[in-house]
């Protein structure tokens, strides 16, 4: 019964996990990890600029008494709203920092949030609010008014980048030069090409030729600046974006105790600018270990783009030459909604005024004396004002006359009939000014643009250097000084065998080394410390998975007691750590020669066998008998009699070119 009752309930809980899971991802994507379009900006950093406009007086403000008023609209907790609000001081565009907010470049963290200090920047303040042109909401409590989108008049979001994790999707978008922006837009709005180019403060190489707008299945390659001081000193200048001094100089290092590459110290003297010095040792060659420094550590990185944006209500995916029209288009549309304001508020008092003109100068003002009652005070003025209606932009209402009433006995006695007409002379210059923009919007708007640049754009040249990138080919600048040793018996090869049996000194760390067991097994792995490939290795060397040459000569012995059998073979296309059998694999097989020759070249060998009564002690064995088969052929057999020991009795042979001479 119960089990029953149970499986009912399966269906209704499938039923509310897939409608809440939808419910959650819905809410991370829309409200917590991708920044919508309009405004390039995420919830959290909504409601943080929100706070500081609401508390602005031009004074700084403690981070933590900021992040106390951004609580009021924000859902979650202090340390989302600190980070933040770190995040956005420390891209030195939308708010002005006081204090230690930390260093993207060296990783150092800022301060604690009651030692440091933040104010909108008059940068925000042009660009980012506007209460009449704002859509606002609730907060989550009800207590509060907060805005849905905030007014931004300039593409945020390229200027400071975004990256986000949501559930089942992520956003990375990369920054752009300020001034570049402004021009793309000037260019957007003059109908001209245009584009967009990475640019990060840390500064570096880009190789923008596979951006792909931005969009996925693009890739960026980041390179650090490295310059040569002389001929055995290297200096970072300029680090990859999303790299700090300490991490880059941790690769540098790792790569070194590694044998990828070789350096005798490095220095961090990174202050107010990054400077990284590499002391290279004796001999070195400065152009090889810079190829060897992008090729094995964070000097270079790559950079996959995903420009994923909120665009009602829902993610989109778009390139960012799109964003950028699109945040274009909202720029024009709010510039036209402030020109109408503003339009319509200098109607409004240019109105009043001729309204005032007329009430004081005609007055007005004095026949309402005599009225008893509010509804006689409003007739009277209404009726004093008809003769007058078509001086004016609109109907008198109830509440312009309520206005009247309001003026002062010492306004009205200091009235300046003169200086009224020069006031409105004024309005009506500026009514025109707004109406005649907003015939010629685009004008306007590349106006706008031309203004921001020249208050804002002062020391923000481009940083990064657009670069094309040659491929490195990593086995070219490793080095390959490494010692490789094996310990027979216990299975193990790498730099770190204690005791064991040196198998090369010019290995790198790249390069991978064949091991055969005698068991008839090898397996192929990567050089390092210490790696097992297993017990009783026979042979082992560097292996070449390009070389096409080398053929292994091989006697083994099929099982205990099974007979003795010979192939030629080459190893062929293998898997790293994985173990191939040579034998038939018969329990307890037991090589009996191994030896690995150039194709062509040829051994000779001499079985012993244990004495029997008639039957030939010693069996001869030539290689050059046997063609070259696949590794896993099993061979030809030898002798069905017991092994004493095999012994190779001579020299190498050179092959013969077809004419009989010796190649």
């Amino acid at each position: 019964m119960a089990a029953n009752t149970l499986k009912d309930h399966i269906p209704h809980v499938q039923d509310m996990y897939k409608e809440y899971f939808l419910d959650y991802a819905s809410y991370v994507i829309t409200d917590r990890a991708v920044p919508h379009l309009a405004d390039g900006l995420k919830p959290v950093q909504r409601r943080i600029l929100h706070s500081l406009r609401q508390e602005e007086d031009g004074r700084f403000h403690k981070v933590a008494n900021i992040i106390g008023q951004t609580m009021k609209y924000h859902p979650h907790g202090d340390a989302a709203i600190g980070d933040a609000l770190v995040n956005l001081g420390q891209k030195n565009l939308l708010i002005d920092t006081q204090g230690n907010w930390g260093d993207p470049m060296t990783g150092d963290s800022a301060a604690a949030a009651r030692y440091i200090e933040a104010k909108l920047s008059k940068f925000a303040l042009d660009v980012a609010f506007n209460p009449a042109t704002t859509t606002w909401q609730r907060s989550y409590d009800g207590r509060n008014l907060e805005p849905v989108l905030l007014p931004m008049k300039f593409p945020l979001l390229l200027a400071q980048g975004a990256e986000g994790i949501a559930v089942g999707l992520a956003t990375k978008i990369v920054p752009h030069n300020f001034i570049e922006l402004i021009e793309c837009c000037i260019a957007v709005l003059k109908k001209e090409k245009f584009k967009l180019r990475p640019d990060f403060p840390t500064g570096g190489l880009v190789d923008i030729s596979n951006y792909n707008d931005g969009q996925s299945g693009g890739k960026l390659k980041v390179r650090a600046k490295i310059i040569q001081v002389d001929a055995r000193t290297l200096a970072i200048t300029h680090i990859p974006f999303g790299t700090t001094t300490g991490t880059l100089i941790d690769s540098i290092v790792t790569a070194n105790d590694k044998g990828k590459i070789k350096i005798k110290r490095i220095e961090d003297k990174t202050a107010r600018d990054v400077e990284i010095v590499i002391h290279l040792p004796p001999g070195s060659d400065p152009d090889k270990s810079v190829d060897a420094l992008y090729a094995f550590t964070d000097c270079e990185s790559s950079i996959s783009p995903n420009c994923c944006v909120i665009f009602e209500n829902k993610p989109v995916f778009v390139g960012v030459s799109e964003l950028l029209e699109l945040s274009v288009q909202n720029t024009v549309k709010l510039l036209k909604s402030e020109l109408e304001i503003r339009k319509q508020d200098l109607s409004e008092k240019w109105h009043f005024k001729s309204l005032e003109k007329v009430f004081i100068e005609e007055r007005i003002y004095r026949q309402i004396e005599k009225c008893e009652t509010w509804e006689a005070i409003i007739e009277t003025i209404d009726k004093g004002l008809r003769p007058f209606r078509k001086q004016f932009v609109r109907d008198v209402t109830v509440d312009d006359i309520t206005r009247l009433t309001e003026i002062r006995i010492k306004r009205i006695s200091r009235f300046d009939g003169f200086k009224a007409d020069e006031e409105m002379l004024v309005l009506q210059k500026e009514i025109g000014e707004t109406e005649k923009n907003l015939k010629s919007l685009t004008k306007y708007a590349i106006g706008y643009y031309e203004d921001l640049m020249a208050k804002y754009g002062k020391g923000r040249e481009r940083k990064t250097k657009i670069s094309r990138f040659d491929e490195i080919d990593a086995s070219e600048v490793i080095l390959s000084n490494l010692k490789v040793y094996m310990d027979r018996e216990n299975g193990f090869v790498g730099t770190s065998v204690r005791d064991g049996e040196l198998i090369g000194d010019n290995f790198s760390s790249m390069d991978e080394v064949i091991a055969f067991k005698e068991d008839g097994t090898f397996a192929v792995t990567k050089v390092g410390d210490k790696n097992f490939v297993g017990n009783k290795i026979i042979s082992a060397a560097k292996f070449d998975r390009a070389d096409d040459q080398t053929v292994y000569n091989m006697l083994y012995r099929d099982g205990r007691g099974g007979a003795l059998l010979a192939k030629r073979f080459q190893v062929g296309g293998i898997t790293r750590d994985k173990q191939y059998d040579l034998t038939k694999g018969s329990p307890q097989s037991k090589v009996w020669y191994l030896e690995v020759q150039p194709k062509g070249l040829v051994d000779k060998v001499m079985v012993t066998l244990i004495p029997q009564p008639r039957i030939k002690t010693e069996v001869p064995v030539n290689f050059e008998e046997f063609e070259v088969r696949a590794r896993g052929t099993n061979g030809a057999i030898v002798t069905k009699y017991a092994v004493k020991k095999v012994e190779r009795r001579t020299k190498l042979r050179e092959p013969e070119d077809e004419k009989g001479g010796k190649k």
